[in-house]
């Protein structure tokens, strides 16, 4: 009998919960509400806070804003009473450009479009000018069509340009944010953001998502890179200056004039304070915390003029944020005087209690006043448009969301601008990544770096000299800019795809040719000639949101054996370590043999912002980043902060420069970590992702990627917890598919241990019963059983005791998981790990041993 747990709250409803705008991939099919039977709701929103969960606005900071723009607002008037109770329910509405057509935003009215991080037009999840520009077009001249209208309002298109214009080919990638924290320079982060707007006009679209104010205080979480710093100083020190670089300052003539675009500050609130670390989770912290840490760049954002904010996933105290009323409107709109309007996160309004996608008017009635809802939207618009005749969401309160938009709308310049391809700054491509433009990325990458060790004062190293050049960070701009730069998840782009872009390795290159020395380059390593000294670049692969979440700050090599770095220094050679990271992890044995370390965090496109640092290409160059996040001393110390009780092994703002000397210390190497935190064995296939050495197998053959497809077979990805963190395979005839590894592993002691193998799984078509087993390659040390799946996704177990008792020798394990399909079925996948045994019996799949 095999156990199973369904998965029936809000996480399962809200399928393809990804970010703001992190769309693509295949989404659930939408199922629409019954006619005449409207959900029930409470009127005001979210479940009964706990006692201790109350927000005192009293408590909160007094913002004052500049007062109402009387014209602005006549005319925000004028277009409120000519709309429709179905225009006005359209425009607090977002839909995802995957997902909706020209005619469908026409037909409904909607308010605004976004593109997701996969969403682009055309084949892939990026896009050329002229492809952009064109979808912008369609989208902007439906939503002005007049037909059958008193009054048409034009769309607002927004999408995640969160370290530059990064899903437009040819566009500048700057470092990320925790880079730029390092860098402490709110005068650069305006530059930046002014950059990226005028970048983002290139290609039609009026608004980004961005700046993310979180501050971030457990490095376990995957967006931890998408915050500044661990410290709400620096973060609001640059809220204000992020949104004027991006619109320009509020009130002056400057203001949405050429060259800007609307921002939206996020995630209101308190995403970066969650526990564990576990994105879109609950910060169970104070009142006084969520408003003194997570608040701070709010306040300063909000000052600028910022016109729209975007609600987070997460929750506080249980609460959700999507319906926690006391902080979107009795805090943000009434006490710090927020006069744009808040828009939500992906399906992020199916997270609270009582709500689907499609299906939520308590996010409405607590201060939400645009729905993100990529792929529910259609349904949405009907459940909502029901719910305002029904009286469950009042007419003032719709009235006061549309006034909000139409307020942004008026005030942004979008109701008088004529179709994108006509406006400046279009289609002309000599603005991306123009000469100044990459002169400020270039610039942010040597002012973000962070110089952690120099022994001996290695660095600066002589451009003239041979220089053996290794790692797989080198000569990948894609590895090298992380997560949200091309695709959502980033990451496996060549270098031809920024053909704007410099890697870290021609940039080296060039300057040691210009000075006459010798570059040897060798990706993994593999080199025993004679060279001067050694440049080690490595790091994180890339990755985005929840599918970086991690169980500890241990740096795990990958791409790269971090264990060449003492080979090299055995042979006398002067190693310097160029990290790659997404947030500050315990690299104690790889600083140990290294004679300098350098935190590059993930730099973007500008390569010759490193190679200036290392050979310091100019006297005036110098390394001035600090730390703006605690460096872990343990693997285990992921909740290391400014002012908390543990101590760091270097603090906020640490950093050397060029001569600074300090007597070597020897690291201890010891991580913290127990033999059982430490293993490789317990995670397979999680947040859609392979753990190496793990992959997917097809009869006996890696599968390189998905989709894939033979005349069998057919996989590829689906949406189960969040977006794309799933395998659905489909079978035209018997076949097996197997998640395994291509050597074996010992797993007896876990057999032993009451270990068992835990996956989420639903049957998408066929026969219920499908077959399962685990084992190696040989049929004689391979088990099957049969498990009965639901419609629904549900959690299933099986003991590696059943399998060990049915001969499968465990000390050369390699297929963890066995998928034998029938004729006819798609079974679906996901989160695939090993776990304790929860009540002591062993869950063996039915005929196992027969």
């Amino acid at each position: 009998m095999i156990k199973r747990t369904n998965w029936m709250g809000p996480s399962f409803i809200a399928l393809t919960v990804g970010l703001a705008a992190c769309g693509g991939g295949d989404a659930p099919e939408a199922t629409a509400p019954s006619a005449g039977e409207p959900t029930a709701v409470a009127e005001t929103g979210a479940a009964p806070a706990p006692a201790e969960a109350v927000i005192n606005p009293e408590n909160w900071p007094k913002v004052e804003t500049p007062a109402l723009n009387p014209v602005v607002e006549r005319r925000v008037d004028e277009l409120l009473s000519k709309l429709t109770l179905e225009q006005k329910v359209g425009q607090v509405i977002q839909a995802d450009s995957s997902d909706i057509t020209p005619e469908e935003v026409k037909k409904y009215r909607l308010g605004s479009v976004l593109s997701g991080g996969n969403s682009a037009p055309g084949p892939l999840p990026y896009a050329d000018t002229a492809t952009w520009l064109a979808a912008a077009d369609a989208y902007w001249e439906a939503s002005v069509d007049g037909e059958g209208v008193e009054v048409a309002i034009p769309i607002m298109w927004g999408i995640d340009a969160v370290h530059g214009h990064a899903n437009l080919r040819g566009a500048t990638v700057f470092p990320h944010n925790i880079g730029l924290g390092a860098a402490n320079n709110p005068d650069l982060i305006e530059e930046i953001a002014a950059v990226t707007a005028r970048e983002l006009t290139v290609s039609g679209h009026d608004w980004t998502f961005a700046p993310t104010l979180a501050v971030p205080q457990d490095d376990r979480w995957g967006r931890t890179y998408e915050g500044f710093s661990e410290d709400p100083s620096i973060v609001a020190s640059y809220g204000d200056r992020i949104v004027i670089g991006l619109q320009g300052r509020f009130g002056s003539d400057e203001f949405m004039g050429d060259g800007h675009v609307i921002s939206s500050a996020k995630h209101f609130l308190g995403d970066g304070g969650t526990k564990d670390g576990i994105d879109q989770g609950d910060a169970i912290i104070s009142e006084e915390e969520l408003r003194d840490i997570h608040n701070a760049g709010y306040v300063t954002s909000v000052q600028a003029g910022v016109q729209t904010v975007m609600a987070s996933f997460s929750a506080w105290q249980g609460q959700r944020m999507h319906g926690q009323k006391e902080l979107l409107t009795d805090v943000l709109k009434g006490r710090m005087d927020f006069k744009g309007f808040v828009i939500g996160d992906w399906n992020g309004h199916a997270l609270i209690p009582g709500c689907t996608s499609e299906d939520c008017p308590q996010s409405l009635n607590a201060g939400l006043d645009m729905y993100m809802a990529p792929d529910s939207w259609r349904y949405l618009y009907e459940s909502t448009l029901r719910h305002v005749q029904e009286g469950t969401i009042p007419m003032e309160r719709l009235d006061d969301a549309v006034r909000r938009i139409l307020r942004v709308k008026v005030q942004s310049g979008i109701m008088d601008k004529p179709r994108p391809s006509e406006r400046p700054n279009a289609g002309d491509e000599s603005v991306l990544a123009s000469a100044e433009h990459r002169e400020v990325a270039r610039r942010a990458v040597r002012e973000s770096l962070v110089l952690m060790k120099n022994e001996n004062q290695t660095l600066p190293l002589d451009a003239s000299k041979t220089i053996l050049v290794v790692g797989d960070g080198a000569d990948s701009i894609s590895k090298v800019s992380g997560g949200w730069t091309l695709s959502w998840q980033g990451g496996g782009y060549p270098n031809s795809e920024f053909p704007n872009g410099q890697s870290i390795l021609d940039a080296m290159e060039e300057a040691v040719e210009a000075a006459g020395g010798e570059l040897i380059f060798s990706a993994d390593g593999s080199y025993d000639g004679e060279a001067d000294a050694v440049v080690a670049i490595y790091g994180e692969d890339p990755y985005a949101e929840f599918q970086g979440d991690r169980q500890d700050v241990d740096f795990e090599p990958n791409g790269f054996d971090t264990g060449l770095l003492q080979t090299y220094r055995d042979r006398g050679l002067p190693v310097v370590s160029v990290f790659l990271s997404g947030r500050p992890l315990w690299t104690n044995p790889e600083m140990n043999d290294s004679s300098a370390f350098v935190a590059a965090w993930l730099p973007g496109s500008e390569g010759g912002g490193v190679s200036d640092m290392i050979f310091r290409s100019d006297d005036s160059f110098e390394f001035t980043g600090r730390l703006s996040y605690s460096w872990p001393a343990l693997a285990t110390q992921t909740t290391v902060n400014v002012g908390g009780d543990e101590t760091p092994l270097f603090p906020v703002g640490y950093g050397l420069s060029y001569g600074d000397s300090a007597e070597p210390v020897i690291l201890s190497e010891e991580s913290g970590l127990t033999d059982a935190a430490t293993a490789a064995k317990g995670e397979f296939f999680v947040r859609g992702e392979f753990r190496q050495p793990w992959q997917l197998y097809r009869d006996g053959t890696p599968v390189d990627a998905v989709p894939f497809s033979d005349d069998v077979v057919a996989a590829r990805t689906v949406d189960g917890e969040a977006q794309e963190d799933s395998l659905a395979f489909r079978f035209s005839g018997a076949g097996d598919v197997a998640i395994g590894s291509g050597y074996g592993h010992d797993f007896s002691r876990e057999s032993n241990g009451a270990l068992e193998l835990v996956f989420r799984a639903r049957i998408l078509s066929g026969p219920e019963d499908v077959t399962v087993g685990m084992g190696c390659h040989q049929d004689d040390c391979t088990a099957f059983g049969t498990m009965t799946l639901d419609e629904e996704w549900s959690e299933y177990r099986m003991a590696l005791s059943c399998f060990a008792g049915d001969g499968v020798d465990m000390t050369s394990f390699n297929r963890a998981l066995i998928i034998r399909g029938a004729e006819g079925q798609e079974v679906a996948v996901g989160n695939v790990r090993l776990t304790s045994d929860d009540d002591g019996q062993a869950d063996c799949p039915a005929g196992l041993g027969d």
